[in-house]
């Protein structure tokens, strides 16, 4: 259990206001809302990955995932790309299998 001394929303706060910054579908009165869940799942999922893979950060002078341990490069926007392919290819090719298993 936590010291509850040491409890602070702090960094949670600083969080949601990044995300407010730099995503316009947080922000009120905007047209670039998300009409699916999932696309809006997705776009938080991007802004995640490039904040602490992609971003070096000032004060750290890395990425956030290389502080962590985590990562040992900085991924580029390219890389983010590529490893969605190829989690789009492997999900398909999984919901092939599965739908050949299910038909027999």
């Amino acid at each position: 259990m936590p010291d509850e001394n040491e409890i602070s929303t702090s960094h949670i706060e600083r969080q949601n206001l990044t995300m407010r910054m730099q995503m316009r579908r947080f922000t009120r009165l905007t047209n670039a809302f998300s009409k699916k869940i999932e696309n809006h799942t997705y776009a938080i999922a991007l802004h995640f990955v490039y904040y602490n893979f992609c971003r070096i950060h000032k004060s750290l002078r890395v990425t956030p995932a290389m502080e962590a341990g985590l990562h040992n490069d900085i991924l580029s926007i390219e890389d983010v790309v590529k490893m969605i392919g190829a989690n789009i290819t492997t999900n398909c090719l999984l919901k092939v299998r599965m739908n050949r298993y299910l038909s027999q």
